[in-house]
């Protein structure tokens, strides 16, 4: 049961010694709402087979990012709030999220198994530089010594540099980083409180200067608004150190649908329809497919030029799209444990 918090934290404050309004960028115009709650689990398993790994913590529910495209928005449906606004400025912290961790690691639940830092939403949302739970988790892994992966949107991450360098030498660990939009004012309509273009790339180049690796996640892939972006994108993380990249197609569950149809059509008024258009065309009808294996890609001759488009320019950067490149995560056991395919994919 989640309970409201009076007067929540303001992440955009700067602390003592700390620089989180320049890692989080603009503060939103909206007022958000602090929800905080115990859990019973940390560890989240995954059942998907679309999804390459098996563990996943998410210290969060909501997101201040408010991603139009944000797939795991329905899930605030669970707690009885809406997928639109709600899931923009409702945000459910879970207090307790580090001490179940521990407790599920000394019991070895994972057993050595990467662990996804998140697979539902940022685990680096402003919220994080306040309440540093995502923190607190990485940490707790280091000290287990267990894999983990981290995927976001968010430069706070250059805060976490020296826990994920430790984790690197002693168990393993890789940091994507989503950077879908080459243009910050396209970047700003379509995820808006997320931090520019250039702040993300600025925390690649922080991470993989430390020698964590690192690569780029240009997702969502929006037909007609973004494919054209991805030559640039890819350029510039091979310019800041990236070694890896994957892309997806953008997915539009029933109540994400109208949630991002009306940020689109508010912001790129002339150019919605030919988006929309362009999004059905390869999709097809079934604009959200819930079949695995073919709910994260397209179909038909635009789709395999953007993939062809990808996979090109990746190959030119040197940049690895493929499971033959693989990190084995350390074990303080045996030096290396069985390949578990790489982590995002």
């Amino acid at each position: 049961m989640h309970r409201p918090v009076d007067n929540p934290p303001n992440p955009w404050t700067r602390s003592a010694g700390g620089y989180e309004v320049e890692w989080l960028g603009e503060p939103p115009s909206a007022e958000v709402e602090v929800f905080e709650e115990e859990v019973k689990s940390a560890l989240v398993r995954n059942e998907s087979p679309d999804v390459p790994f098996t563990w996943g913590v998410n210290p969060y529910r909501g997101c201040q990012h408010a991603c139009a495209y944000c797939y795991a928005r329905p899930g605030h449906q669970y707690l009885g709030l809406g997928a639109g606004t709600d899931f923009d400025t409702k945000i459910v912290v879970k207090r307790n999220v580090e001490e179940r961790l521990r407790h599920e690691l000394a019991r070895k639940k994972t057993r050595g198994d990467w662990i996804a830092f998140s697979g539902v939403t940022d685990p680096y949302q402003p919220l994080e530089a306040s309440y540093g739970l995502t923190r607190g988790c990485l940490q707790a892994c280091a000290e287990f010594r267990n894999p983990v992966g981290v995927i976001t949107k968010s430069a706070l991450v250059r805060r976490d540099v020296d826990v994920l360098a430790r984790i690197v030498k002693t168990a393993g660990a890789r940091v994507f980083i989503s950077i879908p939009f080459a243009d910050a004012g396209t970047a700003r309509s379509v995820e808006p409180w997320a931090p520019t273009p250039a702040m993300r790339f600025e925390a690649l180049r922080v991470l993989s200067d430390a020698g964590i690796p690192t690569g780029i996640s240009i997702s969502p892939l929006i037909p007609g608004l973004n494919d054209s972006d991805v030559p640039e994108l890819l350029e510039r993380a091979a310019e800041a150190g990236a070694t890896h990249a994957f892309t997806i197609l953008l997915r539009l569950p029933a109540e994400v649908r109208p949630v991002f149809e009306s940020r689109i059509r508010d912001r790129f008024p002339l150019r919605a329809d030919r988006i929309l258009s362009a999004f059905e065309e390869i999709r097809g009808e079934q604009t959200s497919r819930s079949r695995f294996g073919d709910r994260m890609r397209g179909a038909g001759p635009r789709w395999d030029a953007i993939r062809g488009l990808f996979d090109l320019t990746c190959r030119r950067l040197g940049i690895s799209t493929s499971r033959e490149d693989e990190v084995e995560p350390l074990t303080p056991d045996a030096g290396t444990a069985p390949k578990q395919g790489e982590l995002f994919s």
